[in-house]
């Protein structure tokens, strides 16, 4: 799956209110969780990108980019808009 893919997953579950989504769970408890999560998992990152094997890091990139993701989509900013920004940085 593309990170465009994962995003417009995210909005389909948000959208559709879909019941037992993780995300939509998340972005019920609010900022601070949602906040808290992304730490709690770029740490985990950090950890295994010292410590750990290949696969591990991998996996923790995944958890931070989704977590990353459903932060954005917390405060209704768009890949689009990320993406812009990026471009003005060339």
């Amino acid at each position: 799956m593309q990170i465009e893919e994962l995003y417009r997953l995210i909005e389909t579950r948000v959208k559709n209110k879909t019941k037992n989504s993780y995300t939509n769970k998340l972005l019920k408890l609010g900022s601070k969780k949602i906040a808290q999560k992304f730490g709690e998992e770029a740490n985990e990152l950090i950890i295994d990108y010292l410590n750990g094997s290949k696969k591990r890091t991998i996996e923790e990139a995944a958890d931070v980019i989704y977590h990353f993701l459903v932060l954005l989509k917390s405060k209704k900013i768009t890949l689009n808009e990320i993406n812009k920004e990026l471009s003005k940085r060339k």
